[in-house]
């Protein structure tokens, strides 16, 4: 599914070069996926149909993106230089996390330093950034149906996540450190 997204976006990129905004969203998917390969097994994971369906929805999101160009309501080049330091973000986030990463909701052991010192859940912030910014550059009714479909989705998947962690007293003790689940000073 990755791949045939990929080659859509790229056909839509070679006819107009200037969006560099669907270069950046290919990247950051592939980056995301691929990452989850090569994860490492969780003590513990939710199977849930809840949390499955709400984990592979705002995962493969990016597959009902509408790729033509929609209205710019900022320019391409601010579109695309904050999808870059959402990007970046991400990348920090993960880096941070190393091989804890994961689609589902996991107890793979409690990180606290990096990007975790900010947010419990930076890579969150990161895909926020990055999918706000491509939307403003290519705005339109069907691209703020799909990202606000997965905004929900994180948010249900965020909950799941600190639901399961919950159990284990590292992280109850992480978040009386870390306040905020994604956005510093509101959620």
């Amino acid at each position: 599914m990755l791949g045939i997204f990929s080659y859509a976006a790229i056909l839509h990129w070679l006819a107009d070069p200037g969006r560099v905004t669907l270069l950046l969203l290919v990247v950051a998917q592939c980056f995301t996926v691929g990452l989850s390969l090569f994860s490492r097994v969780p003590v513990r994971r939710d199977w849930t149909p809840f949390a499955y369906i709400c984990s592979m929805g705002a995962t493969f999101y990016f597959l009902a993106v509408q790729l033509r160009p929609g209205v710019q309501i900022v320019p391409e080049a601010v579109g695309a230089a904050f999808q870059v330091a959402g990007i970046c973000w991400q990348i920090f986030a993960k880096a941070s996390l190393r091989r804890s990463f994961g689609i589902l909701p996991a107890n793979r052991g409690v990180v606290s330093t990096g990007a975790y010192r900010f947010v419990r859940h930076p890579m969150y912030l990161g895909y926020f950034i990055e999918d706000v910014s491509f939307l403003l550059s290519n705005f339109g009714i069907q691209n703020l149906l799909v990202f606000g479909i997965q905004f929900a989705l994180q948010a249900c998947r965020i909950a799941r996540e600190e639901r399961l962690l919950s159990n284990d007293a590292l992280y109850r003790a992480y978040t009386s450190k870390v306040r905020y689940r994604v956005l510093p000073g509101l959620y």
